[in-house]
């Protein structure tokens, strides 16, 4: 923790704002998402189409709208977007606490949705030019902030549901609220940089950025396996404890995931930095990634008793946590990297539509494979193709490293 705080001290105060800005973002977005779906299907009575719908949308509103909220970030500046997008998710929980119709859920879903793609990547470009030349130290520790909220904000929720959702709803507005005034008051301006002539033109820059878009698509590997956290693990968990006693396995997950970046991402990201740079690191990442699964398939939850099976579950979200870790400062630094310093916003504004699109067709792939392999006795298959997917990926990301890919490019001049 001494680490940590000298570590954070150590950067400038915008730098400083977005990494107590994020933790915040966390923890009211996290304080209610987690009880949506329950409220949706039982006070409000929503059937599974509806509450999905709404899930969706929400969904949608944010991963499909990353790349405006870029752009709109390169070209208004960082600030007003990220005050934007926490005024809008403000009044979106606001709603929740009073909507109790389909039309007014959509509302709210939509709005807490875009206002993610408003703020995501103005911050993390906000963050990227502020901290320079210390992006990947500084994308470290905004990545402890970042899991620090996912644990805390959770916790308030479940102590707020004590009274009802819209106790919990109006919680997470107050956060967002909050945010917002010192978004205002202490968050420095920051003027856009250069741009072109039109959206169009910034588009057109980004999308003909062979190796920015060569490394968005190894990278959604990366997302795709760690978000296993959410799908293939509780899945696999209800599977071997019961879906009574699942729940509490999977919080141990999510604390044990939580701990690592906590407590080991500093030390992560600068023993792989100093070993091995930023883009071989990447490659290890991931590889450490694919790994996390061979526990599972190594020691199927059937017919060995039910403890070798839980360890194996909590082995496995240990590596995932670790390559995690190792992942996420290198990838946002690439990011920047690959952009020469230009249009930074918009590269991320592109690079989370990608990964995001990547996500869903990988999960509704990787949800086909668990019901099929399940139904055919061959569970181990799945984790076998999970671990596959991430070498792959590791390979790839070690051809582009030694292709010249993944370099800065030199400005010119």
């Amino acid at each position: 923790m001494t680490e940590l705080l000298t570590t954070y001290r150590g950067f400038n105060r915008p730098s400083r704002m977005l990494m107590i800005n994020q933790f915040a973002i966390n923890t009211g977005f996290y304080m209610l998402m987690p009880y949506l779906a329950g409220y949706l299907a039982g006070p409000l009575g929503l059937a599974g189409w509806a509450v999905g719908l709404v899930l969706g949308v929400r969904n949608f509103a944010q991963q499909g709208m990353f790349l405006l909220g870029g752009t709109l970030a390169d070209r208004l500046g960082y600030k007003p977007l990220i005050v934007a997008g926490c005024l809008l998710r403000t009044g979106g929980f606001a709603l929740l606490t009073i909507a109790n119709s389909l039309p007014a859920l959509l509302i709210a879903a939509a709005a807490t949705g875009f206002a993610g793609a408003l703020f995501n990547p103005a911050v993390r470009a906000y963050l990227a030019v502020d901290s320079q030349p210390r992006r990947v130290e500084a994308f470290a520790v905004f990545n402890v902030f970042y899991q620090a909220g996912i644990l805390f904000g959770p916790i308030v929720g479940l102590a707020l549901m004590a009274v009802d959702f819209r106790a919990t709803a109006t919680g997470a507005a107050v956060v967002f609220g909050a945010l917002t005034l010192a978004q205002l008051r202490a968050l420095p301006q920051h003027t856009a940089e250069p741009k072109t002539a039109t959206v169009l033109d910034d588009w057109r820059v980004v999308l003909a950025n062979r190796p920015f878009l060569l490394f968005a698509a190894a990278m959604i590997s990366s997302s795709v396996l760690a978000f296993q956290v959410y799908l293939a693990l509780p899945v696999h968990a209800a599977r071997i404890v019961g879906a009574d006693s699942a729940t509490a396995l999977m919080t141990a997950v999510f604390v044990l995931s939580g701990v690592i970046a906590i407590a080991g991402q500093l030390r992560i990201t600068r023993w792989f930095g100093q070993r091995w740079g930023r883009v071989d690191s990447l490659a290890r990442g991931m590889a450490i990634l694919a790994s996390a699964f061979l526990p599972l398939l190594s020691v199927p939850g059937i017919g060995l008793g039910v403890w070798p099976a839980v360890g194996a579950l909590l082995l496995t979200a240990a590596v995932l946590g670790v390559g995690a870790a190792a992942v996420f400062p290198f990838e946002m630094d690439t990011v920047v990297a690959l952009s020469g310093n230009r249009l930074v916003a918009t590269h991320y504004g592109v690079y989370n539509t990608i990964v995001g699109i990547g996500i869903l067709i990988g999960n509704l792939g990787i949800g086909t494979l668990l019901d099929a392999t399940r139904d055919a006795g061959m569970s181990a298959l799945a984790w076998a193709a999970l671990a596959a997917v991430g070498l792959i990926a590791a390979a790839g990301l070690f051809r582009l490293a030694r292709s010249g890919r993944l370099d800065e490019p030199i400005a010119a001049g």
